[in-house]
């Protein structure tokens, strides 16, 4: 038996979906998910920092389309 078979047919402890695809939120009018994520505003204390990742708009030196391989698309 297969292991989502097993999953669904059986549960989980581990879970309270058992095997089913979560449904997903609408994001759209999340202050999280349009700017704290990256630059901290609005400040939702206790939420975690914003990304470290974040270049500012500045394009690396080493980015993927200047250094795709040979035949890449995008």
């Amino acid at each position: 038996m297969a292991l989502l078979n097993k999953l669904q047919t059986n549960g989980s402890t581990l879970s309270s979906l058992n095997g089913t695809t979560p449904s997903i939120q609408d994001q759209s009018d999340s202050k999280l998910h349009k700017t704290y994520s990256i630059n901290g505003i609005p400040d939702l204390s206790p939420f975690p920092n914003p990304s470290s990742l974040d270049l500012n708009g500045v394009v690396p030196a080493n980015n993927y389309r200047d250094n795709s391989p040979e035949g890449a698309s995008f």
